[in-house]
């Protein structure tokens, strides 16, 4: 799954006690290659780390590439006759509907591509044109199929990576746990992909800061861009910025077009969205870094009740922003 947040989530620490309600609670741990928190009110369930962590287990144990045993894995390895469970399955329905739906901008049968260029499972190798060309003839959803709940597939180098969705599935299944037991207010985070309801420990909306896209910068928080306030929404956040080696002089971001199978170079440096789910922006922020900027633009005024903000180049290292309409309303100054 994905390594660093690209997000600064502001919250009080746990044990405030607003009007009613019951007090708030703090989580914070580890999943995915990546870290989680979690702030939540309840009048009576103050220690839900375990059911946490055993939830994300078993999210990992469906879609992880990283953990061998998992089904993604197994069924990237060949094994015959993997049965699917209802996590996956809504990940690669999700995903199937976001890849027509972006033109195939966003497509999870990346996997191949994906770990040639070092960021999946495995080494990195040396890539060169006529290694992607190689690698493209197994890429492509048409190359893939759900069928009686087991994953069928035109080759056996074909191979899934769902990094780029699942994460923010991961937020919207512990969230509906959390209202499940009953939870108003919360903040779920996993990896910089956020979920929110209600409000926070200071009865007002919670307030998450856009880290500036700066090469480089690896502390959350350092420099903010903007900061939106929100509740009631999900929100992802793609961005080149942190995910990169440079090779040669050239800098290699891990946002990969599936079109052509190399980095995509544009100047639209971070994609926030803001919608309903965090499945659905999670997906949506990445196929905006791999359209780019213009077609990014086109792409979400196109969408309803989805907004988004988006930061790019401009000349001489300056950054300019763009933003819909919508996403006005959440936008405080850092």
């Amino acid at each position: 799954m994905k390594y660093l947040n690209i997000l600064t989530i502001f919250v009080l620490v746990s044990s405030c006690k607003p009007g009613g309600g019951g007090e708030y609670y703090s989580l914070q741990g580890f999943t995915q290659g990546t870290t989680y928190r979690i702030t939540y009110q309840h009048p009576t369930e103050h220690d839900l780390k375990g059911r946490v962590d055993s939830l994300l287990g078993a999210f990992d144990l469906s879609l992880s590439t990283y953990e061998p045993a998992s089904i993604i894995s197994r069924i990237n390895q060949n094994q015959e006759q993997v049965v699917t469970d209802t996590l996956f399955r809504t990940v690669f329905r999700e995903a199937g509907r976001v890849n027509q739906l972006t033109g195939g901008a966003f497509d999870i049968t990346l996997g191949p591509v994906i770990n040639a260029w070092g960021f999946g499972a495995g080494e990195k190798l040396e890539v060169d044109s006529a290694m992607v060309d190689s690698l493209l003839q197994y890429v492509g959803m048409d190359k893939v199929a759900l069928e009686a709940d087991v994953v069928s597939k035109s080759h056996s180098a074909v191979k899934l990576n769902v990094n780029a969705i699942a994460q923010g599935y991961a937020v919207d299944v512990t969230s509906c746990f959390l209202e499940e037991l009953g939870c108003r207010n919360y903040m779920v985070e996993i990896g910089g992909e956020i979920r929110t309801r209600g409000n926070n420990p200071k009865g007002s909306f919670w307030r998450i800061g856009v880290d500036r896209p700066i090469y480089g910068n690896m502390i959350p928080g350092e420099q903010l861009q903007v900061i939106i306030s929100m509740h009631n929404r999900s929100l992802a956040t793609s961005g080149n910025y942190r995910k990169f080696y440079e090779k040669d002089g050239i800098r290699i971001t891990h946002s990969i077009d599936p079109a052509t199978g190399y980095p995509k170079e544009s100047r639209l440096l971070s994609a926030t969205v803001l919608t309903a789910d965090c499945m659905t922006a999670d997906a949506y922020a990445t196929a905006c870094m791999v359209m780019g900027l213009e077609k990014a633009q086109e792409f979400i005024e196109g969408l309803k009740h989805t907004d988004a903000y988006f930061i790019y180049g401009a000349d001489l290292g300056t950054y300019q922003v763009w933003y819909t309409q919508g996403m006005s309303k959440y936008i405080e100054s850092p």
